[in-house]
């Protein structure tokens, strides 16, 4: 029997707060959600119809300070590279879950570009390595 188990599932982050690239410093539409909140929900959406089998847990942030780049989302895991992800829409949701589950099997949390869906080839803002404790980083 095989003691073999899926690897933890990673967090993407998603800026509730998002407005599409150039429209950051435009007046909020009153009570209409934001793009972020949108991609939000259409990513909750996607993990709730996938239960157990979701790739990732998807929670909501407040701003990454990337508003030229809106929206944007962060996946990361424990030991793993960390990515910051940006110019998405809700249409985004269903390659954000693929990348993600793609994400989780990889052991250092790299996808190369031809591992993402197309509409992300360009998305990526930066990567960010894995936190590591104070003793290994004097060492």
């Amino acid at each position: 029997m095989s003691d073999e188990r899926p690897a933890p599932r990673p967090t993407l982050h998603v800026c509730i707060t998002c407005r599409k690239a150039g429209a950051e410093n435009a007046p909020a539409d009153d009570g209409a959600p934001t793009p972020g909140k949108q991609l939000f929900e259409a990513l909750m959406d996607r993990a709730a119809a996938m239960g157990e089998d979701a790739p990732a847990h998807v929670l909501p942030t407040v701003c990454f300070a990337a508003c030229e780049r809106g929206c944007v989302a962060s996946l990361s895991a424990p030991g793993k590279w960390a990515y910051l992800a940006g110019d998405l829409d809700p249409g985004h949701a269903d390659d954000l879950m693929a990348y993600a589950a793609a994400y989780r099997t990889s052991t250092t949390g790299v996808v190369l570009r031809s591992g993402r869906p197309a509409s992300l080839h360009q998305a990526i803002i930066a990567r960010f390595p894995a936190p590591v404790s104070l003793k290994d980083a004097a060492e």
